[in-house]
């Protein structure tokens, strides 16, 4: 009934509870989930993950805020990217929430591995799982820029936990993505979010955890899993005056017309 679009079950908050996360899923009808590369040394586990169990798929990345890590090829991500069930590319995005004492500039080398990824989405033709903070000028900037002659029909995909403006979601929308919103929505704090969330049309709207991090209310503050995707679908289908059932429909439809067909081809 439910899918999460976007989870961390390899990272160590959920590796070792993977037994009890899947029985807490059925029994809250979470029938599928995306499970997220964040780096290549990362990615085997991910993708045993996704081979060992039906209702997991996975994707290839290197996350934007991680650093000491392989630095991905575009050969890295596509021959990564050909193996079953490998339905998405990323990670991926632009983080310039912890500059710190760094320059945008000093940020070059987080915008080569965009678009790296950018690069391998459009030659695998498969969607890009997109993670934005504090960057969203460039991250579209790079986007049109990749996509000059036509070519980003081929790089669509997903902004995952959004956050940002109503305008930026426009944006998205414009070039063919989808917005994905976590349990942040449900934060007392997010009433701009949940504006946004209502101007989403629905067809293009996909619902997460992103756990283990941002634990929908009234778990916030605990360890995120799978099994609380229901509650961030409460709170759309509240926004929207909608039952929970007809939010869970059209996630659901949206998640397999995004990532289902690819899946298809490589289960």
């Amino acid at each position: 009934m439910f899918v999460d679009s976007h989870c961390h079950l390899t990272f160590p908050e959920l590796a070792e509870q993977l037994p009890q996360i899947r029985l807490a899923m059925q029994e809250a009808r979470v029938d599928r989930a995306l499970c997220i590369c964040t780096t290549l040394e990362e990615f085997p586990q991910v993708h045993a993950l996704a081979q060992a169990h039906d209702n997991f798929w996975c994707s290839v990345g290197v996350h934007p805020d991680n650093e000491g890590v392989t630095e991905p090829t575009l050969d890295d991500l596509l021959e990564r990217a050909a193996l079953p069930r490998v339905v998405a590319i990323g990670e991926t995005g632009l983080d310039y929430y912890r500059l710190g004492e760094r320059s945008l500039a000093d940020m070059a080398w987080q915008r080569e591995r965009f678009r790296i990824h950018i690069r391998a989405a459009r030659e695998t033709a498969k969607p890009l799982v997109i993670h934005t903070r504090s960057a969203s000028e460039d991250t579209l900037t790079i986007l049109h820029e990749e996509g000059q002659g036509g070519a980003l029909s081929q790089a669509t995909g997903v902004f995952h936990c959004f956050t940002e403006t109503r305008e930026v979601a426009r944006a998205a929308l414009d070039l063919g993505f989808y917005i994905s919103f976590s349990g942040i929505l449900t934060f007392k704090s997010a009433a701009d979010l949940r504006e946004v969330a209502s101007f989403v049309p629905l067809d293009r709207l996909l619902i997460e955890t992103d756990s283990p991090y941002l634990a929908p209310v009234p778990y916030r503050g605990k360890t995120n899993n799978p099994s609380y995707v229901p509650l961030v679908a409460q709170q759309v289908a509240s926004l929207r005056s909608l039952s929970v059932e007809a939010v869970a429909e059209a996630t659901s439809l949206n998640f397999e017309r995004l990532f289902t067909e690819v899946t298809s081809k490589n289960a």
